[in-house]
């Protein structure tokens, strides 16, 4: 890959991270289970060191990192987030499961890229943070009534 094609590749992925941050702050609002609403703290804060990191990378290369705000796609994404988390911890944790298969998807993707052994390493590390992200939610789904 040419040194565009890796900053738009880091550039999507910083974004997707951003959108999951704003969609978490949705969800958390609405969780009161304090086991549930810790680990999306936890996911959030995972999200926000794949920003970190991945910025660091783009200035490494000479690129310019987005805004830490959403893109139309998060917006909507957040806003989704936000109405069904209004119906409580089911109705999060719901949006998050479909966001988290979103965010998980596109790390396996750019998992499978010709990146960087440092950028590749990285991408590598936050796919497994997104797979462990989804396992718990789905593992925390049934446990919910409401």
């Amino acid at each position: 890959m040419n040194r565009d094609d890796i900053l738009d590749q880091l550039e999507k992925l910083i974004q997707l991270d951003v959108d999951a941050t704003h969609a978490y702050d949705q969800a958390i609002k609405n969780v009161n289970e304090p086991i549930i609403k810790d680990k999306l703290i936890q996911f959030q804060a995972d999200h926000r060191k794949h920003i970190d990191l991945l910025s660091a990378k783009m200035l490494e290369l000479g690129g310019t990192p987005p805004e830490l705000s959403s893109d139309f796609k998060g917006f909507l994404i957040s806003g989704f987030t936000a109405l069904r988390s209004l119906t409580g911890t089911k109705g999060a944790l719901e949006a998050m499961e479909s966001n988290e298969r979103l965010t998980t998807s596109r790390y396996e993707e750019a998992s499978k890229l010709d990146l960087p052994v440092d950028i590749s390493a990285i991408v590598r590390a936050n796919y497994a943070d997104e797979q462990r992200h989804l396992s718990f939610i789905r593992e925390a789904l049934p446990t919910v009534h409401k």
